[in-house]
């Protein structure tokens, strides 16, 4: 009869996220992994069977960690102006460098990564942003600005946008300047005006 497991499985994956949050997915060696989530090599490899498995369910649980909060803050009602919504995921997310955490996005260092050859990690990948992307659809829709676009316009926009958040998220993770990714998110703020 197998030994049930001594350790707590969601616990397992959200200290892996950090690690090759940390590290990326290339960077994080097996040594990070089993310090960083506090296991033996052999519960590792029994639970996930191996890094590229671990990183798969660590996306899925950043997904609907990081990605969900993301697609509530875009489809907020609450928040009655949807260039409102935009222009505060863009402003959080630089907020975030200014406070220390140059990570950038676990999704955008993946998408810039082990995506461009592994095609189940650009899976994930895409999903992920297609949520974000769907979000910032639903978010213009409700921006007296942009509200009479057409369908096709506003998809446009909401990958055009898409396209400058991820390049945002993968600047600060690159430690670009200060004064760049505050421009960049200002110019974003522009745009929505």
């Amino acid at each position: 009869m197998a030994r049930p497991r001594s350790f707590d499985t969601d616990v397992a994956i959200e200290k892996a996220m950090h690690v090759f949050w940390t590290h990326g997915y290339e960077g994080a060696s097996l040594p990070d992994l089993l310090d960083g989530m506090g296991l033996t090599r052999g519960s590792l490899y029994k639970a996930f069977t191996d890094k590229k498995t671990l990183f798969l369910k660590v996306l899925d649980h950043y997904e609907a960690k990081a990605v969900q909060a993301g697609v509530a803050l875009l489809t907020d009602p609450e928040i009655p102006n949807g260039a409102d919504r935009i222009r505060t995921m863009f402003t959080s997310a630089y907020q975030a460098v200014t406070q220390g955490d140059q990570r950038g996005c676990l999704l955008c260092t993946a998408a810039a990564g082990p995506s461009a050859y592994d095609p189940e990690i650009a899976a994930a990948v895409e999903d992920g942003l297609t949520q974000l992307r769907d979000g910032m659809e639903v978010a213009l829709a409700a921006s007296p600005g942009h509200a009479h676009l057409d369908a096709a316009e506003r998809r446009g926009l909401a990958d055009m946008l898409l396209a400058q958040y991820v390049g945002l998220r993968t600047m600060a993770r690159a430690r670009v300047s200060d004064e760049t990714l505050r421009n960049a998110v200002r110019s974003v703020g522009v745009m929505l005006a």
